[in-house]
């Protein structure tokens, strides 16, 4: 049977919930992601600021150097997991099929989804009840794979709506840069240009080997995507695949005492996430952009999995010792994350006492933090850094 595969994706996001609850905002340059005289990126522009050349990910500072006129906003996550909740709950009632890639973002297998009308009426009814119950626009791709749909919804944007015919695939990806293509970042873009390559369908033509030998199994999975062929299925709603945490620095640093207070930090909030979730994990991961923008991110999978605070901070901290050791440059924005999570239920051993223990006191600070807020509890390595905290210093 041919898959039938929706992406659906809420415009310029954080920005739009903003104007919904300010309605002054609509229509004006917005931008999502703290004050301009501090340090942190952009998580979201109106098209008002883009049309500036303001877009994702850029320095807040550069982003005023382009728009100074622009209104600048801390943003609230708790507001935007709202509005996320309430737009997956809308894609759940046309089928069980959803898989979220984020936020505002999520893949919807309406296979055998008759009874809700075509794949094409589908959509128009989710673009709909977003825009009536939620006042947000959302884009949305159509397609018999999941790679080829998200090309479809990012090439519609803003409010778009693109379906592309079963069989057609490849011509509609043909003709786009190769960096339309999901994966394709900066450095393997500047790869294949030097390759001679372009465009997906110039992608699409070289023997699949070559890519292979340049790539590894990456290349052969380009390959494959650059022909319209995905075979990966659409994962179940509410399957947490990882969790992370991280912050932009207010200044570059090689502080590895500050560093390690803020790893703690984040530690911390990954540790109340995973626990609230009911899962543990079995890789922990550190992620480092130094003040040159080189990004790394570097992985450890311990033999037990994990639960605690302290346990996520210890491989965390190993790992940053290992990164600061080989590469001294100063530290612009950290992060930690978990990942290969599974549920809570394991066989305990008599050297698993100490670690339980602690896994109950984190869940009794999860309570009181829940009911008093994070800071109500600070320990020893992050309490010299709750000024930075207590001003948004945390993305």
């Amino acid at each position: 049977m041919t898959r039938h595969i929706l992406h659906i994706d809420l415009d310029a996001f954080f920005v739009s919930v903003e104007q919904v609850l300010v309605p002054e905002l609509a229509g004006k340059p917005v931008i999502v992601g703290g004050r301009p005289d501090r340090r942190g990126v952009v998580a979201s522009a109106s098209y008002e600021a883009r049309a500036y050349g303001v877009r994702a990910a850029m320095p807040l500072t550069q982003a005023y150097r382009l728009c100074p006129q622009a209104i600048f906003l801390q943003g609230d996550f708790k507001k935007y997991r709202d509005f996320s909740a309430r737009f997956m709950n809308i894609l759940a009632d046309f089928s069980p099929s959803l898989e979220p890639g984020g936020l505002d973002e999520a893949y919807l297998d309406v296979t055998g989804c008759d009874i809700f009308g075509t794949p094409l009426q589908i959509a128009k009814k989710i673009k709909e009840r977003v825009r009536k119950e939620l006042g947000l626009i959302a884009s949305v791709g159509i397609a018999p794979s999941k790679v080829v749909a998200k090309v479809a919804s990012d090439l519609g944007k803003p409010d778009g709506l693109i379906e592309v015919p079963i069989g057609g695939e490849k011509s509609f990806l043909a003709p786009l840069p190769v960096a339309r293509l999901p994966g394709v970042g900066g450095k393997t873009e500047q790869t294949l240009v030097v390759m001679g390559i372009k465009t997906i369908g110039q992608l699409a033509d070289l023997p699949q080997e070559l890519l292979k030998g340049r790539f590894g199994t990456f290349g052969a999975m380009l390959h494959e995507h650059a022909n319209g062929i995905d075979e990966s299925r659409v994962e179940v709603y509410g399957e947490v695949k990882s969790i992370s945490r991280e912050t932009t620095l207010e200044r570059d640093t090689l502080d590895s005492q500050f560093l390690e207070g803020m790893l703690r930090h984040l530690s911390e909030k990954v540790g109340a996430d995973l626990r609230y979730e009911g899962k543990r994990a079995r890789s922990v991961i550190l992620k480092l952009r130094y003040s040159d923008f080189e990004t790394i991110t570097r992985r450890f999978t311990p033999k037990e999995s994990l639960a605690s605070d302290e346990a996520i901070f210890v491989e965390a901290v190993r790992l940053l010792k290992q990164a600061l050791a080989k590469k001294r440059k100063p530290v612009r924005l950290i992060g930690v994350g978990v990942s290969n999570l599974v549920g809570e239920a394991r066989q305990l051993t008599m050297f698993d006492q100490a670690s339980r223990r602690l896994e109950l006191l984190d869940k009794t600070i999860d309570r009181i933090r829940r009911k008093y807020g994070f800071a109500a509890i600070q320990t020893g390595r992050t309490f010299a850094l709750k000024d930075i905290f207590s001003r948004g210093g945390e993305d």
